[in-house]
């Protein structure tokens, strides 16, 4: 869930992620990997966006994996196999705190061969970084703050001034997930209005997964498990609720093909 949420995130505020990480707000779009396979390729935690010179390859990641340094020159050279001209930029993110020297490292070499990628680690990022656009919003709790109620409450005020009512529930709901990372559901909901993240996709998919207890609102549990069936059930769930099509991909961690499999199914019961 961690990951989709982050690709959610991404996808939906290009422009924020490309000041942060690019330094220009960029107009980027939605790179498919299947344009980059001559075999399947693991898209879990992957995000490309592009322009016309530049690729901006994105991977979230909650532990600190081996296979990194390896998933990115093996990236770069499918980006350059499939767009020759184009420069890449190339970033893990790191969302939890962790000893691990894997989170180190930044190059992957093989006898004469060397290819060097950028890392984050969002604990040691300072927190303004964060708060000055709504799609970097979710990111503030993790970063390096010696407060992290204080700065959900920043969050929180910041998400209130988001004019727009959809945005401002999907980013409520995008903070509630993260911030569950490395705070207690209980504070949590303390400082986040529940009432911000009714009407979000996200929040929609993580009542659909979840067990929901409670006499008012309901307490939202469960570890996302992750199958396949899960996801389309939740998929399924999103759809009868109008959600739009790519959007329930990007929640779901599903491909487009198979929400549109699932429209194709309901369709044929009617």
């Amino acid at each position: 869930m961690f990951d989709n949420i982050c690709k959610f995130l991404a996808e939906t505020f290009p422009a924020d992620f490309a000041q942060w990480l690019l330094g220009t707000p960029l107009t980027l779009t939605e790179l498919s990997p299947s344009e980059l396979s001559l075999e399947p390729i693991r898209a879990d935690a992957l995000i490309l966006l592009q322009t016309e010179d530049l690729v901006l390859h994105l991977e979230f990641q909650t532990q600190a994996r081996s296979d990194i340094p390896f998933r990115m020159i093996d990236y770069r050279l499918r980006v350059y196999r499939r767009f020759p001209h184009k420069q890449m930029r190339q970033v893990v993110v790191y969302l939890q705190p962790t000893t691990s020297e894997l989170v180190q490292q930044t190059t992957f070499t093989l006898e004469q061969t060397r290819h060097e990628f950028a890392v984050i680690r969002l604990w040691e990022q300072p927190t303004q970084a964060f708060l000055a656009a709504p799609g970097l919003l979710p990111f503030a709790v993790l970063s390096q703050t010696d407060n992290r109620l204080s700065t959900l409450q920043q969050v929180a005020q910041a998400i209130s001034q988001i004019p727009d009512p959809r945005t401002q529930s999907n980013v409520a709901a995008s903070a509630f997930i993260l911030a569950g990372l490395i705070l207690e559901q209980e504070a949590i909901e303390r400082i986040l209005r529940r009432d911000m993240m009714r009407e979000s996709v996200t929040y929609q998919a993580i009542k659909a997964e979840g067990k929901v207890e409670g006499k008012v609102e309901g307490k939202v549990e469960g570890k996302v498990e992750g199958s396949q069936q899960k996801a389309q059930q939740i998929a399924t769930n999103l759809l009868s609720e109008g959600m739009e099509l790519a959007t329930v991909a990007r929640v779901t961690g599903l491909t487009v093909e198979q929400v549109q499999q699932l429209v194709a199914g309901r369709e044929n019961q009617v």
